[in-house]
Order: structure tokens, then C-alpha cells, then sequence
């Protein structure tokens, strides 16, 4: 028998569905202020710029071309350039990961391997001023794409206004998708910085060459499309730069 204490059975219904009720709204409005879409996936890129003595360039790329093999024998590398405008040398290099634990593997890997680090390592070093990395994901609305032919690749990197892609993602993707549709470009991935500078992301560009690039850049300027999507998503941007990257010989995208 039932206590006098207890509710009677319709009310206690009504309560677990203004529970149920309740914490579906808080699903949404946790969901609403989000930082941005999870990742499907582990997989993620690590990015990382090396910059060169500037006497030393000819040596690191001849040295590191000879010996790359010992280092893509660990894990994938998606492409290596070297900067023709936007900085000087500097070269920059992807990575691919499945997971973080891949990546610890592998460099735990990299320490033990002798000939990677007699070979490369011990004279590559000193050649260096600075190394900086950044871990970042593809955006959930991108995949990696691969160039029609050997060209040059643009890397645009946004420093865009705290809040996450939630605040801007929208606006962001609007405009990206804006510039495919000109057709004077080809995009091969947007990413989105994990570690390093948050709120950072970064749009890989290839172009046939530099002056195609020009080219196409100016028509877009002139397209409503692409105007109005710049128009909307500029206001979430604090900063931006580009670099023009040109392909090493031992680079996956060329």
C-alpha cells in the first residue's frame, strides 16, 4: 500500500516529464553555446614552420630531401613548402594523425631511431632558428581535397573574434564557399586550431600559379557573391595573413 506521503501516480508523471522537459532545454542551450561542432573523428594535422638561417635554406632542403624517407617511414605527411611570399626562410609541413597516441608513438619512435637521428636530426638542428607547431582539425564541413596538377598553394590563416565557431562558423563557411564558387581556386582544407592560437583557422588554397591567382583574386573582389559573404563574416575577424607556398620536390601536394 501506498503511503500517504507518496503523490499520487499522474502527479509523479507530470513531474518526470517537466524533468524530461527540462533538461531537453538545457541539451539545447548547452548545445547553442557550443565553441563549435565535435569532431566525428581523432584524426587531426599538426602543422609545423621551421625557420632556416637565411644562409642555410640550400643545405636544410638538400639534407632533408635526401633523408625524408626515414621520416615519413613513422607517420603521413601531407605536403612540405617552402614560403615565397608572406615570409622568409621559413618552411612549412603537415602531418597526419589518427589519434594523440599515434603521435606519441611516433615520436617516441623518432628518439630511437638512430639513423633518423645521426642522419637528419644532429645536422638538421643547427641550421634552425625556431620551430613552432599547431595541432588543428579539418572543419566538420570539409575534407582534404587534392590539386588537379603541380601549382602553388595559398595558406590564409584568420585570427577570428573569440566565441568559437558557433559565434562565427556560419559567416566563415559562407564566405570560404563563396570563393569555390568564383572557380578561380581550389580549395584543399579548412582547419581549425585545437592547440597554438585558439579562435585561429586556416584555408589551404591551390592555384595553377602565382598570377592566376592575381587574377582570379581580382575578379573576385568584383562579385556580389563573394562581396556580400566578406561583408558578413569580416565582422568576427581581428586579423589575417597569407602566404604563398611553393611545393618541395618530396612534397605529397604538389
Amino acid at each position: 500500500m501506498l503511503g500517504a506521503a507518496c503523490a499520487p501516480l499522474p502527479a509523479l508523471l507530470r513531474k518526470a516529464a517537466a524533468r524530461g522537459a527540462a533538461c531537453k532545454l538545457r541539451a539545447q542551450v548547452s548545445s547553442s553555446f557550443a565553441t563549435g561542432p565535435r569532431q566525428h573523428d581523432g584524426t587531426f594535422y599538426e602543422f609545423r614552420t621551421y625557420t632556416v638561417k637565411p644562409d642555410k635554406m640550400k643545405s636544410f632542403l638538400e639534407l632533408t630531401s635526401k633523408n625524408i624517407h626515414l621520416r615519413t617511414a613513422h607517420s603521413k605527411m601531407v605536403g612540405y613548402w617552402t614560403l615565397e611570399l608572406g615570409g622568409l626562410n621559413k618552411v612549412f609541413h603537415i602531418w597526419k594523425y589518427d589519434s594523440f597516441a599515434e603521435r606519441t608513438a611516433v615520436r617516441t619512435a623518432l628518439t630511437k631511431d638512430q639513423e633518423w637521428q645521426e642522419k637528419y636530426m644532429s645536422q638538421m638542428l643547427p641550421l634552425l632558428v625556431k620551430q613552432e607547431n599547431e595541432i588543428t582539425y579539418l572543419v566538420p564541413w570539409c575534407e582534404l581535397g587534392s590539386p588537379p596538377k603541380d601549382g602553388v598553394y595559398e595558406l590564409v590563416t584568420f585570427q577570428m573574434k573569440p566565441g568559437g565557431p558557433a559565434i562565427w562558423g556560419q559567416s566563415f563557411r559562407g564566405a570560404i564557399n563563396a570563393h569555390i564558387k568564383t572557380g578561380y581556386t581550389k580549395l584543399i582544407g579548412v582547419f581549425h586550431t585545437e592547440y597554438g592560437l585558439l579562435n585561429r583557422v586556416h584555408a589551404l588554397w591551390w592555384n595553377e600559379d602565382p598570377d592566376s591567382r592575381a587574377a582570379g583574386r581580382h575578379y573576385a573582389h568584383e562579385d556580389p557573391r563573394v562581396v556580400a559573404a566578406v561583408r558578413e563574416s569580416v565582422q568576427f575577424l581581428e586579423s589575417q595573413q597569407n602566404w604563398l607556398l611553393l611545393p618541395t620536390a618530396f612534397s605529397p601536394l604538389k
